[in-house]
């Protein structure tokens, strides 16, 4: 089913399941950094089991999610999209209820393997379900209430952390989950992929978590390993990451298709996407922590603080997504981020005395911008570089790569300027290190909006009648000879939807749906 309107009403319950679901997964995110500073002192945790709590979900989130798109496309996008709802339920359920850093850590990971699960499928079903010429609103309109949710986390948490308990900060998912699986049994229909064979990448599965799980351990865990062994363990992640890429070359079934890759346009927007998530989920990390130890800020005022980026992802979101329609992805995929890093420039600046109006304000305001610019024509663009059959393992491929991103950051950033053990607690030692990992983030963000710039490509517009034979050149107003680009993709371009040129666009004759035939190895 790929004709829906958005205004109808199956299309609303279509978006209200997956702003639900994928909502779930990313308060959760980011209710746990307001809750990080309570866990510690009620379970007497360090700054290693701090990062292994929040890295524990990115850890089985980052190297399953490949397999839930996957999944998703081949046995129905609905029905692994409500698996994983259940699962990631249930899994929050045993974190409210965890007595140890231990437990919380193997909880955290069991709600990684279920937010893998509907993460995928929350905006496969969008992409599979609308028709070509809604997607991108349809697409906006999930980035930005999707990205409330995020920028909500922080407020919603803070309140239940400072008035009620850390552990309600998990069980507020259980009512969610069922009201999500409600809506998506009753309202929203199936899609798969009819040409997907039933074949288990486990392998790759396998290689994917150690590759991430190795280097992540030897990252976190540097000090009590030594120099010597934390290079000897960062050189077997890195290892293990080489053979995944091997061996998902090489198999006939892979949990992702390699040449997905061959698009220019997709390679680019997952390379900045490694980048650019990178730096979020260290910023937001590293604030939060700077926020209650350093200034003094309740579980409450911290997560009150991040209240812009939730007001202008509200109404601006989806006003991004449209822009990127109309003028393409590549100047809002440069600005977003660029703008994202002079926030985070002046997010530096907070310290001992700051206050939230000249402090705190300024520096989120301007990093919420860049959010609205960038947040959804990079989703558009990962998933119009990809044929619709392939939407699942699109999605995913991307959502793994954010989440890896930001995984390597949280585990490396502490190490690089200097944070271990109760540092956390420590104003004067944390204060320090928090203005250098701050200005790294600005570094990675500008980064990626350098690689948007010199990578991604705008869709090439043209008259959907092409002349039946080369017309002449036509005189310019000033007598200069006009003409089209040679050899590059001409057929319209629905809006919302972006190509590479003669790389070809999704829902037109040149779009690849046979990716998979002519480029298998």
């Amino acid at each position: 089913m790929s004709d829906l309107a958005l205004g109808s009403r199956t299309g609303r319950f279509v978006i209200a399941a997956a702003v639900l679901g994928s909502g779930m997964a990313l308060l959760d995110g980011t209710v746990v950094n307001v809750a990080l500073v309570r866990i510690g002192e009620e379970l007497g945790a360090g700054m290693s089991d701090l990062q292994w709590i929040t890295n524990g979900y990115l850890l089985a989130l980052a190297s399953l999610i490949l397999l839930g798109g996957s999944l998703g496309d081949r046995f129905g996008r609905r029905r692994v999209f409500v698996i994983g709802v259940t699962w990631f339920t249930l899994a929050s359920a045993a974190c409210g209820v965890a007595h140890s850093p231990g437990q919380l850590v193997v909880a955290r990971v069991l709600q990684g393997v279920g937010g893998a699960l509907l993460t995928p499928g929350s905006l496969a079903m969008i992409q599979s379900s609308f028709r070509p010429g809604d997607r991108g609103k349809a697409i906006g309109a999930w980035s930005g209430l999707g990205g409330i949710a995020s920028a909500a986390g922080p407020f919603v948490g803070g309140w239940l952390v400072q008035y009620a308990s850390w552990r309600w900060a998990f069980l507020v998912n259980v009512p969610l989950g069922i009201a999500t699986v409600w809506i998506a049994q009753l309202h929203v229909p199936e899609t798969r992929d009819e040409r997907a064979d039933h074949h288990f990448d486990v392998l790759g599965a396998v290689l994917a978590t150690l590759a991430l799980g190795v280097t992540t351990f030897a990252l976190i865990q540097h000090e009590a390993l030594g120099v010597a062994a934390t290079i000897g363990v960062l050189a077997l992640g890195l290892a293990v990451g080489a053979a995944f890429v091997v061996v998902e070359q090489r198999r006939p079934h892979p949990m992702v298709q390699p040449s997905l890759f061959a698009s220019r346009q997709f390679s680019a927007a997952n390379a900045m996407t490694l980048l650019v998530y990178a730096a979020l989920g260290a910023v937001f990390f590293f604030l939060t922590l700077q926020l209650q130890t350093v200034l003094g800020y309740g579980p409450m005022l911290a997560g009150m603080a991040s209240l812009p980026v939730t007001i202008l992802m509200l109404f601006l979101a989806s006003r991004g997504g449209e822009l990127a329609s109309r003028i393409g992805p590549r100047l809002p995929m440069t600005l977003g981020p660029v703008v994202c890093g002079v926030g985070t420039v002046l997010l530096a600046g907070v310290g001992s005395g700051s206050s939230y109006w000249l402090g705190v304000l300024p520096g989120i305001t301007v990093f919420g911008l860049g959010l609205v610019l960038l947040v959804a024509p990079l989703t558009a663009t990962v998933l119009a570089a990809a044929p619709d059959r392939y939407a699942g393992v699109a999605s995913g491929v991307n959502n793994a790569v954010a989440r890896a991103g930001s995984l390597l950051a949280v585990a490396a950033l502490p190490a690089a300027v200097g944070l271990s053990g109760t540092d956390y607690a420590d104003p004067r030692a944390f204060s320090s290190a928090y203005r250098a990992a701050m200005l790294l983030c600005a570094v990675l963000l500008v980064a990626g909006g350098i690689v948007s710039w010199l990578l991604i490509r705008n869709p090439v517009a043209a008259p959907a009648e092409p002349a039946r034979r080369p017309a002449p050149a036509q005189e310019g107003p000033a007598g200069a000879q006009v003409a089209g680009p040679a050899g590059r993709h001409t057929r319209p371009v629905q809006s919302g939807w972006s190509c590479a040129g003669s790389e070809g666009c999704p829902g037109t004759s040149h779009r690849h749906d046979d990716l998979a035939s002519t480029h298998r190895p």
